[in-house]
C-alpha cells in the first residue's frame, strides 16, 4: 500500500512550507518515525518523521520549493505492499551478475539517520540545526567525526571543527575514516558572506527563514494599520526586589532572574483589564482570545524567533522566570519545537537588553499588539512632593493594530501597565 505524505502545518498560523532538504531519496528505505525530509517555515526548521515503514517511491516537491500545507510532497510504499513489476527475464542475469558495492565506499543511502562512518551518512546523522550551523561556519559535516550518540555530529563538534580551520577538520576526518580512501571537502569558497558573518562589499544570500520573515513583516505592516504609544515607568522598586532575590533564585532554579518575568506578570494582569488587547482582527469581527499566551521576541545572531509562554496569566513571577529562561535557552541551542513557537496571543519584546531607549516594533500577524521593555536608566526625577531623586526609569512602547483597538483602549492599557509595575516591590513573594 502506498502512503502519500503532505506538507505538514507547523503552527496554527502557518499556511505553507519549504522543502529545505530531503534526508532520503527515491529507493531509500525509511523506518516509521524516522525523519526523511526537513521542512522550513518562517517559524521553525523541522525534520518530518515518516508515519510508516517502507521505501520512498516518489518525491513530488524539489528542495527549495515552497508549497501550501496539505500539498502532497512524497509517496512511500509501505512494507508488505505489492512489489513493483520484476524486470524482463533478459535483464535478470545482468542484474544478478552486478557486483555488490564495497561496504567501505558505500554511501549508506538506505540506512537510518545514524552515522556508520561514511561521509554521506554523517551528513544525514546531523540535525537540521547542526547542518545549518555547519553551513554558517563553512564546515562540511561529512568531514567531522561525531561525538554524539551512535556517532551523531553535534553542535559542539561543528564549532570545534570550525575553530581548527578547514584543513584541521579534514585531517580529523581522515584520521577517523575507514581504511578505504575518505572523501574530503574542498575548502570553503573565499569571500562567502552569511547573515551571522557578513562581509563588507558582498551580498548575503537570503535563506528561506529570512525570506519568509521579510515577507511576513511587510505583510503585517501592509495589512494592519500600526499605531504607536509610549510611557515612562519608574521601576526602582522592581529593580530593588529583583536585586535582592536574583542570587538566591539562580542558586535554586539554575535560571537568571531578570526584569522580564516581572514585566510579563504586569502585562498579563493588564491584558485581563483590557481584554481587547488580547484579541485579533478577523473578517467576521474582533476575536477575543480566551487563553493568554505571551510570545517573547528573541534575537539570535542569524534569526529572530518568538517562542510562546502558554497560559502566562496562570504563572507566578517565579514560574514566568523559569518558563522564559527555558525558552531562551532552547532558542540559543536551536532546540525550539513547533509547539514552542505557536499559539501566541500577545508579544513582549525586550529591546532594552541591547540598550534600546525607544522603538516601534512590528506586530506579529494575528495579534493586536506588541509591547517593549526598553533600557532601564538611572536619572533624576521630580517626585510628587517636588523633591528630586535618582530613580531607575524605563520606557515601554506599544505598537497596536488600529483595526482592533483605538488609542483610548491602548493608552488605558499602557497606563494600567505603568501603574502595576510601579506598585511592584520592593518586598513581595515571587
Amino acid at each position: 500500500m502506498a502512503t502519500t505524505i503532505t506538507m505538514p502545518q507547523l503552527g496554527e498560523t502557518v499556511t505553507e512550507g519549504t522543502v529545505a532538504q530531503w534526508l532520503k531519496k527515491v529507493g531509500d528505505s525509511v523506518d516509521k518515525y524516522e525523519a526523511f525530509v526537513e521542512v522550513s517555515t518562517d517559524k521553525v526548521n523541522a525534520e518530518v518523521p515518516s508515519p510508516v515503514t517502507g521505501t520512498i517511491r516518489e518525491v513530488l516537491v524539489k528542495e527549495g520549493e515552497t508549497v501550501a500545507t496539505g500539498t502532497p510532497i512524497a509517496v512511500i510504499d509501505e512494507v508488505g505492499a505489492a512489489a513493483p513489476p520484476a524486470p524482463p527475464p533478459a535483464e535478470a542475469p545482468k542484474a544478478a551478475a552486478a557486483p555488490a558495492p564495497a561496504p567501505a565506499s558505500s554511501n549508506g543511502a538506505g540506512s537510518s539517520a545514524v552515522s556508520n562512518g561514511t561521509p554521506d551518512s554523517a551528513l544525514r546523522a546531523a540535525s537540521p540545526a547542526v547542518r545549518r550551523l555547519a553551513r554558517e561556519h563553512h564546515v562540511d559535516v561529512r568531514t567531522i567525526k561525531g561525538t554524539g550518540t551512535n556517532g551523531r555530529v553535534t553542535a559542539d563538534d561543528v564549532l570545534a571543527a570550525a575553530s581548527m580551520g578547514p584543513s584541521a577538520a579534514v585531517g580529523q576526518a581522515i584520521a577517523s575514516a575507514t581504511p578505504a580512501a575518505p572523501r574530503t571537502a574542498a575548502p570553503p569558497p573565499s569571500g562567502t558572506s552569511t547573515y551571522g558573518e557578513p562581509i563588507p562589499g558582498t551580498v548575503v544570500p537570503l535563506n528561506q527563514a529570512r525570506r519568509i520573515i521579510a515577507e511576513r513583516m511587510v505583510e503585517s505592516k501592509h495589512t494592519a494599520p500600526h499605531a504607536w504609544s509610549m510611557v515612562e515607568i519608574d521601576v526602582s522598586n522592581v529593580w530593588k526586589w529583583r536585586t535582592r532575590e536574583k542570587d538566591r533564585f539562580e542558586r535554586e532554579t539554575g535560571h537568571k532572574l531578570t526584569l522580564l518575568p516581572f514585566f510579563i506578570r504586569a502585562v498579563v494582569e493588564s491584558l485581563a483589564a483590557f481584554p481587547l488587547m488580547n484579541g485579533k482582527f478577523t473578517p467576521e469581527g474582533i476575536y477575543v482570545n480566551k487563553d493568554v499566551n505571551v510570545g517573547v521576541a528573541i534575537g539570535l545572531p542569524t534569526n529572530l524567533v518568538v517562542p510562546v509562554i502558554k497560559n502566562a496569566d496562570q504563572l507566578s513571577i517565579k514560574g514566568l522566570a523559569i518558563a522564559a529562561g527555558e525558552l531562551i535557552d532552547k532558542a540559543r541551542r536551536n532546540k525550539l519545537g513547533v509547539d514552542d513557537l505557536s499559539g501566541g496571543t500577545f508579544t513582549v519584546n525586550n529591546n532594552g537588553a541591547n540598550g534600546s531607549w525607544a522603538s516601534a516594533p512590528i506586530i506579529n500577524a494575528g495579534q493586536a499588539g506588541i509591547v517593549t521593555m526598553e533600557a532601564v536608566i538611572k536619572k533624576p526625577v521630580v517626585r510628587d512632593d517636588d523633591s528630586i531623586a535618582i530613580r531607575h526609569m524605563m520606557n515601554s512602547c506599544l505598537s497596536l493594530d488600529h483595526r482592533v483597538v483605538d488609542g483610548y483602549v491602548a493608552s488605558g492599557f499602557l497606563a494600567d501597565l505603568k501603574k502595576r509595575l510601579e506598585r511592584m516591590g520592593p518586598e513581595g513573594s515571587l
